[in-house]
């Protein structure tokens, strides 16, 4: 257990130096090392005369699996690649704090994302968990049957879907038509067929399902596939020269002179913190909303995580620095340096939030602090370094300073997370829109859903213009 909690605590102030922390964090999410690293894998999958293989991890339980293996079979068609298919279990409790409201959230996501990319998902509830029992004995026996992989991911495509409708019966027809002689031999190898693909994950370093690897670099499901796709295009693997992604992100058609001189009917907020690398890459995207859409703003900062007492896994922690410079580097922000404000840092930066923000500069001044975080590597707890930012709005550090001891910021944060929960969000950045009178309430978790945002956006300010 001591063991245990001292990975858990990895990146908190408590269990190691800002140094070495800031290091580690750079070194994972290093423009020029992650290039290397692609090319130095490639020379030696080439040297050893490997195949170009790539590992998929399935997990019945899992809603975005669901959506994962709609397109494995065009995935296989489309590059010359070699797919291995591991099935594995719930990732563990340690990679998701909150459980209950991580499975609510997740099933709710990915009904919305299903929707966004043409994928389906008609079911509103979770498979109940001994309907799982039949389906892994049928695909212990067909993994083990000489079928083409089409074949079986046909199999798997419909099983799938049979559980995500809980329609048992379906299932019941498909383990009847199976030699009940053959289907013996394999009804005990469940547990040892997800074994084996648990272990294979971690060993590969990661921990969800639905997820792709390849040579190095792991991608979670269908928001992660076009950087996959990207990387086996430029190997020259697409079978058809196409350079077209299988899923594309989705694009908001708006006219946006048509709303310009709407009244403002509604507002859009945003949940920020300072140590989340996520947060830093959607600032661009953020006030691209609020400026060009006639709708109200409000920014309210909330403590990191790892200030909340929630603990982020050294594997976890990796994946999310390296998987926020990629995506980073695909919406025109770069991470560079970093210098992690945790602790006294965030806290000083946090404590002028209040009064800044009532000057009206609460959002460039957590953009400054972020862009200092994860490009600059600047420590932003040093008052020199607040001074000339202050200074920078036109404002007074000595009157900011005054004003600052007539807010709470403690509670001003904690009020900001309390919302967020009670939107089922625990997790940065969240933005929530709102119509102006309170009602109608839209939240969404994560930078890789602000053009779900966009899309509501739309949607209202529409029905407002017409």
């Amino acid at each position: 257990m001591k063991i245990i909690n001292k990975l858990l605590n990895f990146f908190s102030k408590k269990t190691i130096s800002a140094s070495i922390r800031n290091k580690l964090m750079m070194d994972w999410s290093d423009e020029r090392k992650f290039f290397n690293e692609r090319k130095r894998k490639e020379f030696l999958r080439a040297s050893e005369k490997r195949p170009h293989v790539v590992y998929y991890f399935h997990s019945l339980s899992d809603p975005y699996s669901h959506l994962t293996v709609q397109v494995l079979e065009d995935f296989i068609k489309k590059y010359k690649i070699e797919l291995e298919i591991y099935f594995v279990s719930d990732p563990n409790d340690v990679f998701t704090p909150e459980k209950k409201m991580f499975n609510v959230h997740c099933l709710k996501d990915a009904i919305e994302v299903a929707q966004s990319r043409n994928l389906q998902f008609k079911n509103k509830k979770y498979p109940l968990n001994e309907d799982f029992e039949i389906p892994y004995k049928i695909l212990n026996y067909y993994s083990q049957k000489k079928i083409n992989q089409i074949e079986f991911i046909k199999i798997l495509k419909k099983i799938s879907s049979f559980l995500w409708l809980n329609d048992n019966a379906k299932i019941e027809d498909m383990l009847s038509s199976i030699d009940l002689n053959e289907l013996s031999e394999f009804k005990n190898k469940k547990n040892l067929l997800l074994e084996v693909g648990n272990k294979k994950l971690s060993d590969l370093g990661y921990y969800f399902g639905s997820s792709f690897h390849y040579e190095g670099e792991n991608y979670w499901g269908v928001d992660r596939l076009n950087h996959l796709e990207e990387r086996l295009i430029e190997l020259n693997l697409d079978k058809n020269k196409s350079k077209s992604f299988i899923i594309n992100d989705p694009k908001i058609s708006s006219d946006l002179d048509s709303f310009r001189n709407q009244n403002r009917k509604v507002r859009l907020e945003f949940f920020p913190s300072l140590n989340s690398p996520y947060t830093y890459i959607s600032f661009k995207r953020i006030r691209y909303l609020f400026e060009n859409y006639p709708i109200e703003f409000q920014v309210r900062p909330v403590l990191p995580m790892l200030m909340r007492n929630m603990k982020i896994p050294p594997i976890k922690a990796k994946y999310i620095l390296s998987d926020a410079a990629r995506e980073g580097r695909k919406h025109g922000v770069i991470i560079k340096k970093i210098y992690s404000p945790i602790g006294s840092p965030a806290e000083k930066a946090y404590s002028l939030f209040p009064a800044i923000n009532d000057h009206g500069f609460g959002f460039d001044y957590l953009e400054k602090l972020m862009q200092s975080s994860f490009y600059y590597g600047t420590n932003i707890g040093e008052d020199n370094y607040l001074k000339k930012i202050i200074s920078d709005f036109g404002l007074s550090w000595s009157e900011i300073k005054k004003l600052s001891k007539n807010y709470n910021w403690k509670e001003l944060l904690n009020q900001n997370l309390l919302d967020m929960y009670r939107g089922g969000c625990w997790g940065v950045p969240t933005i929530k829109l709102v119509n102006l009178n309170g009602e109608n309430e839209y939240f969404q978790w994560g930078q890789d859903r602000i053009y779900l945002i966009e899309r509501e956006l739309v949607n209202r300010l529409f029905s407002n213009h017409q």
